[in-house]
Protein backbone atom coordinates (compact mmCIF):
# COMPACT_ATOMS: atom_id res chain seq x y z
CA UNK A 1 0.00 0.00 0.00
CA UNK A 2 1.61 3.26 -1.15
CA UNK A 3 1.15 5.47 1.90
CA UNK A 4 2.30 9.11 1.79
CA UNK A 5 4.48 10.52 4.54
CA UNK A 6 2.96 11.32 7.92
CA UNK A 7 3.23 14.86 9.29
CA UNK A 8 1.80 15.60 12.74
CA UNK A 9 1.74 19.34 12.26
CA UNK A 10 5.29 19.77 13.56
CA UNK A 11 7.32 16.81 12.46
CA UNK A 12 7.49 14.11 9.83
CA UNK A 13 7.25 10.57 11.14
CA UNK A 14 8.60 7.21 10.06
CA UNK A 15 6.14 4.48 9.17
CA UNK A 16 7.50 2.23 11.93
CA UNK A 17 8.77 3.07 15.42
CA UNK A 18 12.23 4.62 15.15
CA UNK A 19 14.55 5.99 17.80
CA UNK A 20 18.13 6.30 18.93
CA UNK A 21 20.00 6.32 22.21
CA UNK A 22 20.27 9.58 24.16
CA UNK A 23 23.15 8.30 26.28
CA UNK A 24 25.50 11.07 25.18
CA UNK A 25 27.92 10.35 28.01
CA UNK A 26 28.51 6.86 26.68
CA UNK A 27 28.84 8.22 23.15
CA UNK A 28 31.47 10.71 24.30
CA UNK A 29 33.40 7.99 26.13
CA UNK A 30 33.41 5.74 23.10
CA UNK A 31 34.43 8.61 20.84
CA UNK A 32 37.35 9.60 23.04
CA UNK A 33 38.50 6.18 24.26
CA UNK A 34 37.67 3.82 21.38
CA UNK A 35 40.64 2.05 19.75
CA UNK A 36 39.11 1.58 16.29
CA UNK A 37 41.01 2.91 13.28
CA UNK A 38 38.21 5.28 12.28
CA UNK A 39 40.29 7.27 9.82
CA UNK A 40 42.98 6.17 7.34
CA UNK A 41 46.47 6.04 8.79
CA UNK A 42 47.79 7.93 5.77
CA UNK A 43 46.32 10.30 3.22
CA UNK A 44 44.14 8.68 0.54
CA UNK A 45 44.39 9.38 -3.15
CA UNK A 46 44.47 11.60 -4.95
CA UNK A 47 41.69 10.03 -6.97
CA UNK A 48 40.82 11.52 -10.30
CA UNK A 49 37.79 11.03 -12.51
CA UNK A 50 38.25 11.49 -16.25
CA UNK A 51 36.13 14.59 -16.85
CA UNK A 52 36.65 14.48 -20.61
CA UNK A 53 35.49 10.89 -20.93
CA UNK A 54 32.44 11.53 -18.74
CA UNK A 55 31.46 14.61 -20.73
CA UNK A 56 32.06 13.32 -24.25
CA UNK A 57 29.94 10.22 -24.39
CA UNK A 58 27.20 8.49 -22.49
CA UNK A 59 27.79 4.78 -22.00
CA UNK A 60 26.83 2.49 -24.88
CA UNK A 61 25.38 0.09 -22.33
CA UNK A 62 22.91 2.77 -21.24
CA UNK A 63 23.94 2.56 -17.59
CA UNK A 64 27.02 3.79 -15.71
CA UNK A 65 27.67 4.91 -12.14
CA UNK A 66 30.60 6.93 -10.82
CA UNK A 67 30.98 7.07 -7.04
CA UNK A 68 32.48 10.39 -6.01
CA UNK A 69 32.60 9.75 -2.25
CA UNK A 70 30.09 9.23 0.55
CA UNK A 71 26.62 9.44 -1.07
CA UNK A 72 27.61 11.64 -4.03
CA UNK A 73 27.28 9.62 -7.20
CA UNK A 74 26.89 10.38 -10.89
CA UNK A 75 24.28 7.97 -12.24
CA UNK A 76 23.88 7.81 -16.01
CA UNK A 77 20.70 6.07 -17.14
CA UNK A 78 19.64 5.69 -20.76
CA UNK A 79 21.02 9.02 -21.94
CA UNK A 80 20.42 11.18 -18.86
CA UNK A 81 22.73 12.11 -15.99
CA UNK A 82 21.64 12.33 -12.36
CA UNK A 83 23.82 13.51 -9.45
CA UNK A 84 22.89 12.37 -5.94
CA UNK A 85 23.51 14.24 -2.67
CA UNK A 86 26.40 16.43 -3.89
CA UNK A 87 28.82 17.15 -1.04
CA UNK A 88 32.10 18.77 -2.09
CA UNK A 89 33.01 20.63 1.11
CA UNK A 90 36.02 19.57 3.15
CA UNK A 91 33.85 18.99 6.22
CA UNK A 92 30.36 17.56 6.68
CA UNK A 93 29.56 20.27 9.18
CA UNK A 94 28.11 23.76 9.57
CA UNK A 95 31.67 24.84 10.39
CA UNK A 96 34.74 24.99 8.15
CA UNK A 97 36.98 24.47 11.20
CA UNK A 98 35.46 21.54 13.09
CA UNK A 99 33.42 18.49 12.22
CA UNK A 100 34.00 15.33 10.16
CA UNK A 101 36.72 15.95 7.56
CA UNK A 102 37.03 14.24 4.20
CA UNK A 103 39.44 11.33 3.85
CA UNK A 104 40.11 12.32 0.24
CA UNK A 105 39.40 15.26 -2.03
CA UNK A 106 36.50 14.96 -4.48
CA UNK A 107 37.73 13.10 -7.59
CA UNK A 108 36.18 15.73 -9.83
CA UNK A 109 35.78 19.49 -9.28
CA UNK A 110 32.17 20.63 -9.47
CA UNK A 111 33.01 22.82 -12.45
CA UNK A 112 34.19 19.75 -14.40
CA UNK A 113 31.04 17.69 -13.99
CA UNK A 114 29.34 16.82 -17.27
CA UNK A 115 26.02 18.43 -18.10
CA UNK A 116 23.46 17.20 -15.62
CA UNK A 117 19.77 16.53 -16.16
CA UNK A 118 18.91 16.51 -12.46
CA UNK A 119 20.29 16.73 -8.94
CA UNK A 120 18.58 14.36 -6.49
CA UNK A 121 18.61 15.08 -2.75
CA UNK A 122 17.66 12.51 -0.11
CA UNK A 123 17.47 14.73 3.00
CA UNK A 124 19.00 17.77 4.64
CA UNK A 125 21.80 16.44 6.87
CA UNK A 126 25.17 18.12 6.36
CA UNK A 127 26.79 15.03 4.92
CA UNK A 128 24.11 14.96 2.20
CA UNK A 129 23.21 18.60 1.59
CA UNK A 130 26.15 20.95 1.00
CA UNK A 131 25.15 24.62 0.70
CA UNK A 132 28.14 25.69 -1.37
CA UNK A 133 27.81 22.76 -3.77
CA UNK A 134 24.11 23.48 -4.19
CA UNK A 135 24.81 27.14 -4.92
CA UNK A 136 27.45 26.33 -7.52
CA UNK A 137 25.28 23.73 -9.21
CA UNK A 138 22.31 26.04 -9.07
CA UNK A 139 24.10 28.58 -11.23
CA UNK A 140 24.11 26.04 -14.08
CA UNK A 141 20.31 25.98 -14.13
CA UNK A 142 20.08 22.27 -13.31
CA UNK A 143 16.77 21.19 -11.71
CA UNK A 144 16.78 19.87 -8.14
CA UNK A 145 14.46 17.14 -6.87
CA UNK A 146 14.06 16.77 -3.11
CA UNK A 147 11.68 15.56 -0.38
CA UNK A 148 9.04 17.85 1.10
CA UNK A 149 10.46 20.84 2.99
CA UNK A 150 14.04 20.51 1.75
CA UNK A 151 13.32 23.05 -0.95
CA UNK A 152 13.17 25.77 1.69
CA UNK A 153 16.92 25.43 2.19
CA UNK A 154 17.57 25.65 -1.53
CA UNK A 155 15.40 28.72 -2.09
CA UNK A 156 17.02 30.43 0.90
CA UNK A 157 20.42 29.79 -0.73
CA UNK A 158 19.36 31.48 -3.93
CA UNK A 159 18.09 28.60 -6.06
CA UNK A 160 15.16 29.74 -8.16
CA UNK A 161 11.77 28.33 -7.24
CA UNK A 162 11.39 27.05 -10.80
CA UNK A 163 14.47 24.86 -10.37
CA UNK A 164 13.14 23.08 -7.27
CA UNK A 165 10.62 20.23 -7.21
CA UNK A 166 9.58 18.79 -3.84
CA UNK A 167 7.96 15.38 -3.68
CA UNK A 168 6.21 13.33 -1.04
CA UNK A 169 6.74 9.58 -0.80
CA UNK A 170 5.34 7.74 -3.81
CA UNK A 171 4.99 10.87 -5.89
CA UNK A 172 6.74 10.87 -9.24
CA UNK A 173 7.83 13.39 -11.83
CA UNK A 174 8.78 13.21 -15.48
CA UNK A 175 12.37 14.19 -16.33
CA UNK A 176 12.63 14.79 -20.05
CA UNK A 177 10.46 12.65 -22.30
CA UNK A 178 11.56 9.17 -21.27
CA UNK A 179 12.62 9.19 -17.60
CA UNK A 180 10.76 9.27 -14.31
CA UNK A 181 11.88 9.97 -10.76
CA UNK A 182 9.90 8.52 -7.87
CA UNK A 183 10.39 9.62 -4.26
CA UNK A 184 10.00 6.54 -2.09
CA UNK A 185 10.06 5.94 1.68
CA UNK A 186 13.12 5.56 3.90
CA UNK A 187 13.55 5.14 7.64
CA UNK A 188 15.59 8.06 8.93
CA UNK A 189 15.28 11.61 10.30
CA UNK A 190 16.24 15.13 9.30
CA UNK A 191 17.50 18.45 10.63
CA UNK A 192 20.41 20.88 10.33
CA UNK A 193 19.89 22.50 13.75
CA UNK A 194 18.46 21.37 17.07
CA UNK A 195 15.04 21.32 15.39
CA UNK A 196 14.47 17.87 13.94
CA UNK A 197 12.22 16.21 11.41
CA UNK A 198 10.61 19.35 9.98
CA UNK A 199 11.69 18.25 6.50
CA UNK A 200 11.11 14.87 4.90
CA UNK A 201 13.71 12.20 3.99
CA UNK A 202 13.37 9.85 1.03
CA UNK A 203 14.88 7.22 -1.20
CA UNK A 204 14.59 7.52 -4.98
CA UNK A 205 13.82 5.37 -8.00
CA UNK A 206 15.41 6.48 -11.27
CA UNK A 207 13.40 4.90 -14.06
CA UNK A 208 14.68 5.02 -17.61
CA UNK A 209 13.08 3.48 -20.69
CA UNK A 210 15.45 0.49 -20.41
CA UNK A 211 17.29 0.61 -17.08
CA UNK A 212 16.36 1.30 -13.46
CA UNK A 213 18.46 2.45 -10.51
CA UNK A 214 17.59 2.79 -6.83
CA UNK A 215 19.25 5.43 -4.63
CA UNK A 216 18.58 4.72 -0.97
CA UNK A 217 19.82 7.92 0.66
CA UNK A 218 20.03 7.17 4.38
CA UNK A 219 17.85 4.55 6.01
CA UNK A 220 17.72 2.17 8.90
CA UNK A 221 16.54 -1.44 8.48
CA UNK A 222 13.29 -1.28 6.50
CA UNK A 223 12.82 -4.58 4.73
CA UNK A 224 9.04 -4.33 4.41
CA UNK A 225 9.31 -0.87 2.89
CA UNK A 226 12.05 -1.90 0.48
CA UNK A 227 10.07 -4.96 -0.54
CA UNK A 228 7.11 -2.73 -1.37
CA UNK A 229 9.35 -0.47 -3.46
CA UNK A 230 10.86 -3.46 -5.23
CA UNK A 231 7.44 -4.85 -6.05
CA UNK A 232 6.26 -1.49 -7.38
CA UNK A 233 9.32 -0.42 -9.39
CA UNK A 234 11.86 -3.22 -9.47
CA UNK A 235 13.80 -5.10 -10.50
CA UNK A 236 16.64 -2.58 -10.38
CA UNK A 237 19.78 -2.93 -12.47
CA UNK A 238 21.72 -1.35 -9.60
CA UNK A 239 20.93 -0.39 -6.03
CA UNK A 240 22.96 2.29 -4.26
CA UNK A 241 22.63 1.72 -0.53
CA UNK A 242 24.30 3.07 2.59
CA UNK A 243 26.56 0.66 4.47
CA UNK A 244 28.48 2.86 6.94
CA UNK A 245 27.97 5.07 10.02
CA UNK A 246 26.02 2.33 11.80
CA UNK A 247 26.02 1.51 15.51
CA UNK A 248 23.82 -0.31 18.01
CA UNK A 249 23.08 3.04 19.66
CA UNK A 250 21.31 4.25 16.51
CA UNK A 251 20.49 0.98 14.76
CA UNK A 252 17.08 2.24 13.62
CA UNK A 253 18.44 5.00 11.38
CA UNK A 254 21.53 3.47 9.69
CA UNK A 255 21.16 -0.06 8.38
CA UNK A 256 24.77 -1.22 8.10
CA UNK A 257 26.22 -3.82 5.69
CA UNK A 258 24.14 -6.88 6.50
CA UNK A 259 20.83 -5.03 6.33
CA UNK A 260 21.97 -3.37 3.10
CA UNK A 261 22.27 -6.81 1.52
CA UNK A 262 18.78 -7.68 2.76
CA UNK A 263 17.46 -4.38 1.40
CA UNK A 264 19.06 -5.09 -1.97
CA UNK A 265 17.35 -8.47 -2.12
CA UNK A 266 14.00 -6.99 -1.09
CA UNK A 267 14.35 -4.35 -3.81
CA UNK A 268 15.07 -7.07 -6.39
CA UNK A 269 18.41 -5.51 -7.22
CA UNK A 270 20.92 -7.05 -9.61
CA UNK A 271 24.16 -5.49 -8.28
CA UNK A 272 24.77 -3.34 -5.22
CA UNK A 273 27.03 -0.28 -5.04
CA UNK A 274 27.67 0.73 -1.42
CA UNK A 275 27.44 4.36 -0.31
CA UNK A 276 28.04 6.30 2.90
CA UNK A 277 31.42 4.83 3.78
CA UNK A 278 35.12 5.52 3.29
CA UNK A 279 34.79 9.32 3.18
CA UNK A 280 33.91 10.76 6.61
CA UNK A 281 34.35 9.55 10.19
CA UNK A 282 30.73 9.46 11.41
CA UNK A 283 30.61 6.49 13.78
CA UNK A 284 32.68 4.30 16.08
CA UNK A 285 33.59 1.52 13.64
CA UNK A 286 36.86 1.27 11.72
CA UNK A 287 36.82 3.09 8.41
CA UNK A 288 37.14 -0.08 6.28
CA UNK A 289 34.85 -2.23 8.43
CA UNK A 290 31.69 -1.48 6.40
CA UNK A 291 33.10 -2.78 3.12
CA UNK A 292 34.75 -5.76 4.81
CA UNK A 293 31.50 -6.83 6.45
CA UNK A 294 29.57 -6.09 3.27
CA UNK A 295 31.70 -8.48 1.23
CA UNK A 296 31.08 -11.30 3.69
CA UNK A 297 27.33 -10.69 3.77
CA UNK A 298 27.08 -10.33 0.00
CA UNK A 299 28.98 -13.54 -0.65
CA UNK A 300 26.79 -15.50 1.74
CA UNK A 301 23.66 -14.34 -0.14
CA UNK A 302 25.03 -14.46 -3.67
CA UNK A 303 24.85 -10.68 -4.15
CA UNK A 304 27.17 -9.04 -6.66
CA UNK A 305 28.95 -5.86 -5.57
CA UNK A 306 30.29 -2.86 -7.44
CA UNK A 307 33.33 -1.54 -5.57
CA UNK A 308 35.06 0.96 -7.87
CA UNK A 309 37.69 3.45 -6.82
CA UNK A 310 36.38 6.95 -6.09
CA UNK A 311 35.88 8.61 -9.45
CA UNK A 312 36.12 5.36 -11.44
CA UNK A 313 33.09 4.73 -13.69
CA UNK A 314 31.45 1.34 -13.23
CA UNK A 315 29.02 -0.43 -15.55
CA UNK A 316 26.42 -2.38 -13.53
CA UNK A 317 25.36 -4.47 -16.51
CA UNK A 318 28.88 -5.89 -16.62
CA UNK A 319 28.36 -7.65 -13.30
CA UNK A 320 30.32 -7.49 -10.05
CA UNK A 321 33.59 -5.59 -9.82
CA UNK A 322 36.01 -5.07 -6.92
CA UNK A 323 38.90 -2.59 -7.17
CA UNK A 324 39.99 -3.11 -3.53
CA UNK A 325 41.12 0.54 -3.52
CA UNK A 326 40.96 0.81 0.28
CA UNK A 327 43.68 -1.86 0.56
CA UNK A 328 46.25 0.12 -1.47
Amino acid sequence: MKTPSRFNGKKYLNTIATGMSSDYRRMAQRWLLGKELREPAKALGPFRADATALAEALPATGLRVTWLGHSSTLIEVDGQRFLTDPVWSERASPSTLVGPKRFFAPPLPLAELPRLDAVILSHDHYDHLDKEAVRELGRTGVPFYCPLGVGRHLRRWGIGAGQVTELDWWQEVQVGKRHRLVATPARHFSGRTLARDNTLWASWCILGPVHRAFFGGDSGPYESGFREIGQAYGPFDVTLLEVGAYDDMWADIHMGPEHAVQAHLALRGKVLLPLHWGTFNLAFHGWTEPVERLQVAAESHGVGLLLPRPGEPAVPTGGAYNSRWWED
